[in-house]
Formats: structure tokens, sequence, C-alpha cells
């Protein structure tokens, strides 16, 4: 990675984890109201949902190495990003 990516790449972590810390503040302000964390939880996904759709389908590769290095890419780091839905029987499962 050159330079100029490294530092893209530390800039864009270190906002991550701004944005991160103010996600988890919200939540921690909203705890015990169930609507509140609901609220946020959709709003957390229709962002997930807009970047994956819009930004980053946009952003995909015109040639084989390139789509190669992101498929490799994906695989080496996690995997697929992924926003799990509770299921129904889970949540009764509480009452």
């Amino acid at each position: 990675m050159d330079n100029g990516k490294n530092l893209e790449s530390e800039k864009l972590q270190s906002q991550l984890q701004s944005l991160t810390g103010a996600i988890r503040t919200l939540a921690e302000s909203c705890q015990g109201d169930s609507v509140l964390l609901l609220t946020l939880l959709r709003a957390l996904e229709a962002s997930h949902q807009e970047i994956r759709d819009g930004l980053f389908q946009a952003s995909f590769p015109d040639n084989r190495q390139a789509l190669y290095k992101l498929l490799k890419n994906i695989e080496a780091n996690g995997g697929w990003p992924y926003i799990h839905r509770m299921k129904l029987r889970s949540l009764l499962g509480y009452y």
C-alpha cells in the first residue's frame, strides 16, 4: 500500500472509531426504550442498504484483476458485511 493510501486508511479508521463511539453513545442513551433502539437499528440498516446499493455497487471493479483483489479482500477480512435480524421467536422467548 502506498503512503497516500495508508494515510487515507488511517483517516478512515479514525473517523469510523468516532462514528462507532457516537452510535454506541446514542444507543446507550436509548437504553431501556425498545422503540427508540428499534428506530436506531432501522436507521443503521437503511444506511447499510443505501451504501451497499448505491456507492458500493457503483464502485465495483471493471476488470478481472480488480475484481479478484476485491474478492480476496472480502475473504481475508471477515467476509461480506451483514446486519443480522432478530427472529420473532427469539424476541418472544423473552416472555
